[in-house]
């Protein structure tokens, strides 16, 4: 049985908004590493992305659309926000283009971290065997977007 309690909805979605504003400036910070951007512009994209984010998980908690994973409905949200001709659609392109995709990660990476130092007993169970699984999932993982790469540029004719 879990000791946690059970989160109210309401609990929910504040636990996720703070979740979200602290990646969000995680990744500005992040993002004024290249030197290329600043922190206000970066900030103003990061907040924009962590906007459509915060909605379409809101969306995911309503009746009748609970029946889709959140990230479905984020995906979709930003899609439809994006579409050229959606009023706001070039403001917002405009402000999520500040943000690097290698910013994006940084927040991703710190709780991939984190997660995995909670589960440290259960690694140190499986010893020296997750090491070669580990290098099998990387070496296909690689190997197989190195394969659609080349297939969509072939299509594209970029080479």
């Amino acid at each position: 049985m879990s000791t946690e309690k059970t989160m109210t909805l309401q609990e929910k979605i504040i636990q996720f908004l703070v979740v979200v504003i602290i990646a969000a400036v995680i990744t500005a910070a992040g993002n004024i590493l290249d030197g290329k951007h600043a922190f206000g512009p970066s900030l103003v994209g990061c907040f924009v992305l962590a906007g459509i984010a915060f909605a379409g998980a809101v969306l995911s908690y309503l009746p009748g659309f609970k029946k889709l994973p959140m990230v479905f409905w984020v995906s979709i949200l930003g899609v439809i926000l994006s579409i050229p001709g959606v009023p706001g659609s070039d403001w917002i392109t405009k402000q999520a283009a500040q943000v690097t995709f290698l910013a994006t990660t940084t927040p991703v990476l710190a709780y991939a971290g984190l997660s995995l130092g909670k589960d440290l007993g259960a690694f140190k169970q499986l010893s020296w065997r997750i090491v070669p699984v580990a290098l099998a999932v990387a070496a296909g993982t690689f190997v197989c977007a190195a394969l659609v790469a080349q297939v969509v540029l072939y299509w594209e004719g970029v080479i």
